[in-house]
């Protein structure tokens, strides 16, 4: 029998267990999915420890890569030994998986599937950030939180490839020269130095259109200190802990500021949203202005020690869990 790690209460990486599972035939519109490698991702956390519930027992994981086996009906695009790729929904930490045709991509045969599990829910995230949530321009001074992170690289690369001045927090030297390797123009180590206070430096006092934060409670409230009048917040993340409650007059002290906390799957939620997002992002790996590289490698029954290894900010880039 196939094995899947299995959640049946919340909490610690000790909580997921790599237990054998019963994977059934596809039901009409789905898909049997043996898969090749899942990526790892902070909302995997979040799923774990109860932040986001899921009902219980589950299989973690919203991202991954395989080959079809079989199609229920109704299913015409897909057929056994298509090569394919999603972002969402749960269920991704498994050797095998039914899902929904419908949330499935068919790879371009030059994208391997280790690099597309690293890349669809981190990769289209980012092109939501940069494209949908707020359109990035030439000229644009952003700041990237986490800029070393999954996501973080990623946006970097984009935002530089899109003509925009990228200035990113990190915790460590080796970190910020990554994140400069990649597109960062400014990185700046928040563990010594004011990142609101950089900001103000680098931009002469004008500040910036846009910040991009996946940091959460540490961060929220100095990152508002960095946008110009009428700019926009963009929260997407907790790792260091949820955002605490504000009063909406705060936002109208400080500029009358933009706020706004984007989930990937409702800018991915129709067919033709989510051909279109995967469509950006493979060609944007594909020219080169994105390079997706998987920078930590574990077996998924050892998602446990990924995760901690995630948690401990231990990781850069991207992270899979090889099938």
């Amino acid at each position: 029998m196939p094995h899947a790690i299995r959640i049946h209460s919340p909490g610690g990486p000790e909580v997921l267990k790599w237990e054998e599972v019963e994977v059934g035939d596809p039901g009409p519109g789905q898909v049997r999915l043996r898969q090749s490698a899942a990526g790892l991702n902070f909302i995997d956390v979040y799923h774990r420890t109860g932040l986001y519930p899921q009902p219980l027992p589950f299989t973690p994981g919203v991202e991954g890569a395989g080959t079809v086996e079989s199609v229920g009906e109704g299913v015409n695009d897909l057929k056994p030994g298509d090569r394919v790729a999603y972002a969402g929904p749960v269920g991704g930490y498994a050797e095998q998986r039914l899902i929904d045709a419908e949330r499935l991509v068919k790879l371009p045969d030059d994208i391997g599937f280790e690099q597309a599990a690293a890349m669809m829910l981190q990769g289209m995230t980012a092109r939501m950030l940069l494209r949908a949530v707020y359109s990035v321009q030439e000229g644009d001074t952003i700041l990237v939180h986490a800029a070393a992170g999954g996501v973080g690289l990623i946006l970097c690369q984009w935002a530089n490839a899109l003509g925009a001045t990228v200035i990113g927090t990190v915790s460590t030297e080796e970190k910020a020269e990554l994140a400069r390797a990649h597109g960062c123009h400014h990185p700046i180590l928040y563990t010594k130095q004011d990142f609101a206070a950089e900001v103000d430096k680098l931009t002469g006092g004008a500040k910036l259109p846009v910040v991009y934060d996946s940091v959460g409670k540490a961060t929220f409230e100095k990152s508002l200190d960095c946008l110009r009048p009428r700019g926009l917040m963009v929260s997407f993340g907790n790792s260091s802990g949820p955002v605490e409650p504000i009063s909406p007059i705060m936002l109208s002290r400080k500029g009358s500021l933009f706020l706004t906390r984007p989930t990937l799957f409702n800018y991915i939620a129709t067919r033709r949203e989510l051909d279109q997002s995967a469509g950006e992002l493979f060609d944007a790996v594909r020219s080169g202005k994105v390079r997706i590289e998987v920078k930590q490698r574990f077996p998924l029954a050892e998602a446990a020690d990924a995760h901690r290894a995630l948690e401990a900010r231990q990781t850069t880039g991207s992270t899979i869990l090889a099938v």
